[in-house]
């Protein structure tokens, strides 16, 4: 090859060289940063998988795939995101922002992607409102300052109604369910979403019309992703797909979210079941002022027998414990606002979600430190140990900057809260919801998260009829709308039942609960007599073997004591109650467990002081008596126990009332005595320190009382 056929080869090497660059460079997809809302369902929210989905995040990520670009979301909220824009740091936003005007000042707009409007609803069962002109002499709500607002004003005169408002969707939803408004106006598609997802409404007549949304950037750039924009919407809206996201997230008025066909009957297997359930977890399941339980769990299974046919019997005995009787087979379900998890799905069938829950920030009333998750940098932040509200703490930490401190129960996160021990705590927003109409004196500055479903579960592969029953009672009370009733009666406003006597007093609270602490105390009473009684015996027996001649029965006292010591006392309780039923094939019940539980641990301290009192008395005794003679029982019952009784007495005494305080341990199997008790009571009234105060003083009072009887009999055994 000569030189001139040489340079000719170099110079097309170099141009195909520059020509794969360029080709390759145009394959790679242009990635644009769209800002969008942080909740504005059907159009931008997460989902339960806390994926952002909706109407725009949707459309969006499929004209991306039709047009070959990619997306980088940044869900900012409304005016963050138009902020973002403005300043260059996104190229685009999607937040179902009306196309007016005044914005195109700023923005240059796509094609109208959705037209928006306001359309009057009413509850699904409502057959009596089918036009405006029904509506004359009703009352009509719509929420504060919005189109609907201002459409219903404008035509106040004209139909003759009057208006309410409010402030968010919750309360304008509720108030068409409980009938405080015959109809409501909000946006179309709000509505419509609404209704696909359980709201018990129709939607009547058609929109009225309304603003258009459009994709929009900052006004003279980005001219070629609106180009992309409006390529893609128009190919959606030619194939259909766009009609298809639309529908999946609205529902329209020839359609309603109701199912018209009837409830199957299922044939129950039992005679009765057995479910178990939380004790205090208002406002799911607590005990009322009558002392009955009550709440959205207790009253949707009630009403779900009552519908099928089938009889229930409930044990309110805690989460934990409800969770254990199910995998022991001592309930044959449970309700107990229990989370519908993957996990828990490998051991447990569940029923269709009852309730979508949900997590907020609570904190003290008047606290305005506080106003964002930003604030929290340097604060501490409480939450319940295992739930929901600790993971998404957990998950944050290192974001926000904050300090997390955990707790069993409930009163005592919520008295951390109240007593400054922590500055924020995070809880079920409906628990939180409930807290506060019962005077919790607490703020929510910051919306809530989207939580998980609640469901009802049944042991893996067991009572499948049970599922079966209570999803068929439950379809057909969504389409009834009592469970719409059921769930308002409890959190639809937050507001506050009636209630007989003021509660937030010590007075009111001794005066409406006295009857149930002191059916309590005797339940303790009772757990500590019977039990320390059997322990007793037991424990004399055990001690006479650890001293004992004979070498095999001090062994076998030794292994017992260390055993029984060795093991804590919860853990013995849930081992009694739980294992040992599930391994023996019978119920033990839970009064009885909580005696053998008690008895089992006092008798091996017993075994010990009896132990010790019969060393304590001196040696020689025994020699004298044994060489005048005396067998060694004869000795033992004449000389060596009567010394050693009045030595032992002042322990006996200390152990009873150890084990008058130990009978609070067993209220994790559901025992309701003294404390337990107290619990329940906080869970209705969240008065947590002024019941726990009268439980310590009925403490203080008996145990001071024993003492002092026994310090009596002490005294004359001497």
């Amino acid at each position: 090859m000569n030189r001139k056929h040489r340079a000719f080869a170099l110079v097309a090497l170099i141009i195909s060289f520059f020509a794969f660059s360029a080709k390759s460079a145009n394959a790679e997809e242009t990635t644009y940063k769209i800002g969008t809302d942080l909740t504005f369902a059907p159009f931008e929210f997460q989902n339960e998988n806390n994926e952002y989905v909706g109407i725009d995040i949707d459309l969006l990520n499929a004209i991306a795939e039709d047009q070959g670009f990619a997306v980088d979301l940044r869900p900012l909220g409304f005016d963050s995101s138009i902020q973002g824009v403005q300043s260059n740091q996104l190229d685009g936003m999607i937040a179902g922002m009306s196309i007016t005007d005044e914005r195109k000042e700023t923005f240059d707009f796509s094609d109208p992607y959705f037209d928006s409007g306001i359309q009057m609803a009413v509850a699904a069962d409502n057959d009596s409102i089918t036009s405006y002109d029904d509506l004359s002499g009703e009352t009509v709500g719509a929420k504060v300052g919005t189109e609907s607002a201002r459409f219903l004003e404008e035509n106040r005169d004209k139909y003759g109604y009057s208006i309410k408002n409010y402030d968010d969707a919750s309360g304008l939803y509720g108030a068409v369910r409980n009938g405080t408004v015959v109809a409501i106006f909000d946006d179309y598609p709000v509505l419509g979403y609404a209704i696909n997802n359980g709201e018990a409404m129709k939607l009547i007549g058609e929109p009225e019309a309304g603003a258009s949304y459009g994709f929009a950037v900052k006004k003279g750039q980005n001219a070629e992703l609106l180009e992309k924009f409006n390529a893609g919407l128009a190919h959606l809206k030619e194939s259909g797909e766009y009609d298809q996201i639309v529908a999946t997230y609205i529902s329209t008025a020839d359609s309603s979210a109701t199912d018209d066909s009837e409830m199957v009957k299922v044939e129950p297997k039992k005679d009765v079941y057995k479910i178990a359930s939380d004790s205090a977890f208002a406002p799911f399941e607590f005990q009322n002022e009558d002392n009955e339980y009550v709440g959205i769990d207790v009253d949707l299974l009630t009403r779900a027998a009552e519908m099928q046919g089938f009889n229930i019997e409930f044990n309110f005995i805690g989460f934990s414990g409800a969770l254990q009787a199910l995998d022991g087979n001592q309930a044959d379900g449970m309700i107990a606002g229990m989370s519908i998890t993957d996990e828990r799905k490998a051991s447990y069938d569940f029923s269709d979600s009852y309730f979508e829950s949900g997590i907020q920030l609570a904190v003290k009333e008047g606290n305005e430190d506080i106003s964002s998750y930003e604030d929290l940098d340097g604060k501490t932040v409480g939450a319940k140990v295992g739930t929901e509200s600790a993971d998404f703490l957990i998950a944050n930490e290192d974001k926000y900057g904050y300090a997390i401190k955990y707790y069993d129960a409930a009163d005592q996160l919520y008295a951390a809260v109240s007593g400054g021990q922590i500055d924020a705590m995070m809880d079920d927003y409906p628990v939180i919801g409930y807290a506060i109409a019962q005077g919790q004196k607490l703020t929510t500055p910051i919306e809530k998260e989207t939580g998980g479903q609640y469901g009802f579960a049944v042991k893996k592969g067991q009572n499948p009829e049970l599922i079966e029953m209570f999803n068929e009672a439950l379809k057909e009370m969504k389409r009834t709308g009592e469970y719409d009733q059921i769930v308002g009666k409890y959190i639809q406003d937050g507001s506050a039942t009636e209630k007989k006597v003021d509660e937030s007093t010590i007075t009111g609270l001794i005066s409406n609960n006295y009857g149930v602490l002191l059916k309590g105390l005797w339940q303790t009473l009772l757990l500590a007599l019977i039990s320390f009684a059997l322990a007793l015996v037991i424990g004399i027996i055990l001690g006479l073997f650890s001293v004992s001649p004979i070498k095999a029965l001090r062994v076998f006292a030794g292994i017992y004591v260390d055993i029984i010591r060795g093991i804590p006392m919860m853990v013995l309780a849930f081992f009694i109650f739980f294992g040992l039923s599930d391994a023996i094939g019978i119920t033990i019940p839970d009064f009885a467990a909580g005696v053998i539980t008690l008895t089992l641990n006092a008798s091996a301290y017993i075994a010990e002081i009896v132990r010790g009192g019969i060393n304590a008395v001196p040696n020689g005794q025994m020699e004298a008596s044994r060489s005048l003679g005396m067998t060694y029982t004869r000795t033992m019952q004449k000389i060596v126990l009567p010394q050693a009784i009045k030595i032992m007495i002042p322990s006996f005494v200390n152990q009873f009332v150890i084990s008058l305080k130990d009978t609070t341990i067993i209220s994790v199997i559901g025992v309701v005595e003294l404390l337990q008790t107290g619990k329940i009571i906080v869970a209705r009234t969240t008065q947590s320190t002024y019941v726990y105060l009268i439980i310590a003083v009925m403490y203080l009072v008996v145990i001071t009382a024993l003492t002092k009887l026994a310090k009596v009999l002490e005294k004359k055994v001497k």
